[in-house]
């Protein structure tokens, strides 16, 4: 019912890529309210996400070993998850890497890597999640997108046009569920200080913190249902001078 908020505690969330980074700090936040949380990732990383985490929280946490490009392992770890947990209400689409070479230096295999991952990858999790999500009378599905997806720079031949797709799937989607009381938005952070992009501590001192960005998915998810930010940009508030 619009305008009527659902308590976080007791819901159950998909994170993907949750082992680490953005994932494990959005993962981290959930548990601290009360979500019962599956995190997958497709490296043999998922056991150092259960220390930062547990017990962290009235909630519980579940970790999965999943490639989100593979429509089948994401579609066993949304049943998975189901099947722990009783259900599903939110899925947070975080899982990405990202390449980075001019369009000729970019071989094919690594653009199929970067749009595999960052784009079809959200499609195969939304595809195989939305039916539980109707099954609860709705949800919330969040994309974890970048400013890149919209502010392009040489040599983001792949990363930028997945953000930008991931962009445009959101909005399509927003528009195709939201009579379904199924809430989509996409984040946009910035920089980053987390290990994505190489050293994790270069730049910590005015980079965007995992935690802020947890904090904005928590933030989404406990605002009146009457009112829905489908996109959110989120941008340092002080980087170096150019």
């Amino acid at each position: 019912m619009a305008g009527m908020k659902k308590p976080l505690r007791g819901q159950v969330a998909i994170v993907t890529g949750g082992s680490r980074g953005i994932g494990l700090a959005i993962a981290r936040a959930l548990v601290a309210e009360g979500v019962n949380v599956a995190v997958t990732s497709r490296s043999g990383a998922l056991s150092a996400a259960r220390p930062p985490i547990e017990p962290g929280g009235p909630g519980s946490l579940e970790a999965l070993r999943a490639d989100v490009r593979s429509y089948d392992a994401v579609a066993r770890a949304v049943s998975a998850t189901a099947e722990r947990f009783g259900g599903l209400d939110i899925v947070v689409n975080n899982a990405g890497v990202g390449i980075f070479a001019d369009v000729t230096a970019m071989t094919p295999p690594q653009w199929a890597e970067v749009i595999e991952t960052n784009l079809t990858g959200v499609y195969n999790m939304c595809h195989a999640a939305l039916p539980l999500l109707r099954q609860r009378g709705g949800g919330y599905i969040i994309n974890i997108s970048s400013l890149a997806g919209a502010n392009v720079v040489p040599g983001g031949t792949a990363y930028c046009a997945s953000k930008a797709g991931l962009n445009a799937f959101s909005e399509v989607l927003n528009q195709e569920v939201r009579q379904d009381n199924i809430r989509v938005s996409y984040l946009m952070p910035g920089s980053v200080a987390t290990g994505f992009s190489g050293d994790e501590s270069r730049g910590a001192e005015w980079k965007i913190a995992a935690d802020d960005v947890a904090g904005m998915v928590i933030s989404l998810l406990t605002m009146d249902t009457r009112t829905l930010p489908s996109r959110v940009e989120l941008r340092p508030s002080k980087p170096p001078k150019k």
